[in-house]
């Protein structure tokens, strides 16, 4: 008999591909609930001000309208929130609620909540709050708010430094004094943010007959929502219950606590009746996170034989008026400067991280934070370098990449690697580009006065965080993941697990896991995710640790079962369970591979005549399992991309022609939802690298807060991409999955920047700000003036 298939590593489809295409997604902007109120806010229209006065006579009165509420009037149900985490040491942040009290600090802080029957009633009487506010300097740059007396972002805070740190190795200095050559420069990322399919959506609908608070929510994180609803508004946990459907896309922007959000929860608390909250396109511009906003000034010393011998990093992260909470805005700094130079094996290292307040609405966490930068700066160095050299940008990476026998190996920033595979990624690269011919091809069109660029960046990736990565700081934020995992009595299999599904195909590669572990196929197996009452607590989907994580929790649970079911199958059989197996939907001979008795059979034993089972014998067809890595902090994950444009010169619009990947994301349980995920993060780091921009004058308005200015890639400006692998398994869990989520992101932009460059470099021209527009390509090649060396 053919024993069942292994669907670890195999390609299977999303399973709720379907269902979408379909139109029969579950979101929750589809839901309505009986008795339903609409909110909308009052925002405000400058970036910083003291409120003088706030009147609500005529909105109150308007068609449709429930109820206004002011921050004298709602604020006091939440007790406000701090985002800083202990291990920053000397971090701060003024203190947040709900609707602005006494002072504006971005323009688009909320001042004022109305509850209509609709939406459009609401928002109709947003127009009728007289709002009297005196505007006030605001401070828009981040170089202007590190000046002696410059105004201070907010009241809450004693100076605009969030954070400061430095990392330094004993030997820094030195090592610079002995290089050969040291190649420096300054970097601008800009601001842009994640404009999901859905948008940020709430409804919450608290009962006050029983006390239950339930909470509709597009979250990548519905038990650390649970958690704080209890502990903001006092009330008991288990009366807290938050379900997350499906999800239009979150990218990190759906981790954050959000006034509207907890705005919405306080009103139905206030009403005892549903209340919904959906933020529009043009809103969500001004009211959601955005990513990104660095300045970096970085140094890199070399030998002469182009061997790397030390970075020197400055780094100032630009955060908006509030540290995000609870998961802090100075995280993707903290990132940047201990990413620096993590595929190389250079010693010594010095970077300088400072977090700095503005009046502008808040950065944080994005998906693959910090990473970007950290790649972009390095490898545009190790192009300056190899140029200074004349050396080949693969030799001189082939020169100073970490040997694949190099490991266990602990950076200069302090990062532990357990294993990593640059060496073979970097081969397969060179030899899946064809690099030889494209080097010929391109000194062809040159010829021509047609201008090519080949840039290539090797990137680590930060996964699998373990528990010091947020609870060492004392957020409740879980590193472990649950899974209960059951067998009916039809002989299905039904998994309840806390990690969460964003589209990226948890349920689809959970089921796969799950479903080697008792013998059946895929299909047999339903996942349920993101609902606190129905599925055990956990850290759910951040920082991508939902295959390496949920999946191992889910493999331990799966075989923790089938112990469960071989030891009754025994019984049954009155044979040793040790020698039976699982197998196409059945116990089976694990010598012969012959079917003794039916997974159904087993379930309508167990389920409805256990009666007839032997004495002590448990017909238990439940098992559950809580999971959280040991071992290193991280299970690192790396890999390489290459990007081939060719840039018009005259008009300075890049055309992306090719962009190649090779990945090492550990054991790969779907190969094709791996690739998926790869390619939407290569289109979410080009993105930035040559689209998207929040744009602020001088006054800390956005000027380009719609689709109709806000540029985003469309299919037509992507690149084929070309994906390989390697494969390096964790040891650290069973299963020896890393994470994938944010790998194409990490390093698009770096090859994006450094190809661009190696296209200009003929012309005597460079460029090192993103995104790379045609205007400031233009710029760099002196075909117009340059402006103000740094814009907002």
């Amino acid at each position: 008999m053919t024993m069942s298939k292994d669907h670890i590593g195999q390609s299977h489809r999303r399973e709720n591909a379907l269902r979408h295409l379909a139109g029969r997604g579950r979101f929750t902007t589809d839901l309505s609930l009986p008795r339903m109120l609409h909110a909308a806010f009052v925002r405000s229209p400058m970036a910083k001000g003291r409120i003088v006065e706030v009147d609500v006579t005529d909105a109150a009165a308007a068609p449709g309208v429930v109820r206004v509420f002011t921050a004298q009037t709602l604020n006091h149900v939440c007790e406000p929130w701090v985002g800083t985490l202990d291990h920053f040491a000397g971090m701060q942040s003024g203190p947040q609620n709900m609707l602005a009290d006494g002072q504006v600090l971005w323009a688009g802080h909320p001042v004022v909540m109305i509850l209509a029957h609709s939406r459009a009633e609401a928002e109709d009487a947003c127009e009728l709050v007289m709002l009297d506010i005196e505007d006030e300097d605001a401070i828009v740059d981040g170089d202007a708010a590190q000046m002696e007396n410059a105004p201070l972002a907010s009241d809450g805070i004693d100076s605009n430094m969030c954070f400061q740190t430095v990392l330094e190795t004993p030997d820094l200095d030195a090592a610079f004094a002995r290089a050969a050559h040291v190649v420096e420069g300054d970097f601008t990322f800009g601001r842009h943010t994640a404009v999901t399919l859905e948008p940020r959506a709430v409804i919450a609908d608290y009962d006050p007959s029983t006390g239950q608070l339930t909470v509709h929510h597009g979250t990548q994180t519905p038990y650390q929502f649970q958690d704080v609803y209890a502990r903001h508004f006092g009330l008991n946990e288990s009366k807290v219950r938050v379900i997350a459907p499906d999800i239009g896309g979150s990218f990190g922007m759906k981790l954050h606590v959000y006034h509207e959000e907890m705005a919405t929860v306080a009103a139905s608390l206030l009403l005892g009746r549903p209340v919904r909250f959906v933020a529009d396109r043009l809103e969500s511009f001004v009211s959601d996170i955005h990513a990104r906003d660095h300045r970096v000034s970085a140094r890199m010393a070399v030998d002469a034989d182009g061997t790397i011998l030390a970075m020197d990093v400055d780094d100032m992260t630009q955060i908006g008026a509030f540290s995000t909470y609870p998961r802090t805005s100075a995280a993707e700094g903290n990132q940047v400067i201990r990413l620096m130079g993590a595929p190389y094996k250079m010693p010594d290292y010095r970077g300088r991280l400072s977090v700095v307040f503005q009046n502008k609405v808040q950065t944080s966490q994005y998906r693959a934070v910090g990473h970007p930068i950290a790649c972009a700066v390095t490898e545009a160095l190790v192009d300056r370098a190899a140029q200074l050299l004349d050396m080949d940008p693969f030799d001189i990476r082939a020169r100073n990449l970490l040997a694949d026998d190099d490991y266990p190996h602990v950076s200069a920033t302090g990062y532990q690697f357990e294993k990593l595979s640059h060496q073979a990624s970097l081969e397969k690269l060179h030899d899946m580009m064809g690099y030889g011919a494209l080097r010929k091809e391109q000194a062809r069109l040159r010829e021509q006065g047609i201008h090519r660029g080949i840039g290539i960046a090797p990137f680590v990736e930060i996964t699998n965080p373990g528990a010091a990565f947020y609870g060492v700081g004392g957020a409740r934020i879980s590193a472990q993941d649950g899974a209960v995992v059951r067998l009916t009595p039809s002989g299905d299999v039904h998994c309840a697990i806390s990690v969460t599904e964003q589209g990226q195909g948890t349920e689809t590669i959970i089921a796969q896991v799950v479903a080697d572990q008792l013998g059946v196929t895929p299909e047999r197996v339903k996942v349920t995710t993101g609902d606190t009452d129905t599925t055990p607590s956990g850290g759910a989907t951040w920082a991508c640790r939902g295959a390496g994580i949920g999946g191992e929790t889910a493999l331990r649970a799966g075989r923790k079962l089938q112990a469960q079911i071989l030891a009754l199958a025994g019984a049954i059989l009155q044979a040793d369970p040790a020698k039976l197996t699982l197998a196409n939907g059945a116990v089976v001979d694990a010598a012969t591979g012959d079917e003794r008795i039916s997974l159904a059979e087993i379930g309508r034993i167990a389920t409805y005549r256990p009666d007839t089972l032997p004495d002590g014998c448990n017909s238990s067809l439940t098992a559950a399992e809580h999971f959280a890595p040991g071992g290193y902090p991280f299970d690192f994950t790396n890999g390489i991309q290459a990007s081939y444009v060719e840039v018009d010169i005259e008009t300075g619009i890049t055309r992306l022609l090719k962009h190649w990947v090779v990945e090492d994301c550990g054991r790969i349980i779907n190969p094709l939802l791996v690739d998926e995920q790869i390619r939407g993060g290569v289109v979410q780091g080009l993105g930035p690298a040559f689209f998207e921009e929040c744009l602020y004058d001088d006054a800390g308005q956005m000027t380009n807060a719609s689709l109709a200015d806000y540029l985003v890639p469309m299919a037509g400006e992507m690149p084929d991409i070309e994906i390989a692998h390697v494969e390096t398994p964790t040891k650290d869990t069973i299963l020896g999955a890393k994470g994938v989520g944010e790998a194409g992101t990490a390093a698009a932009g770096a090859a994006a920047m450094n190809a661009v460059n190696d296209a200009l470099r003929p012309l005597g021209a460079q460029i090192s700000q993103t995104p790379m527009t045609p205007l400031r390509i233009l710029t760099a090649l002196g075909h117009v003036s340059a402006g103000p060396k740094r814009g907002y």
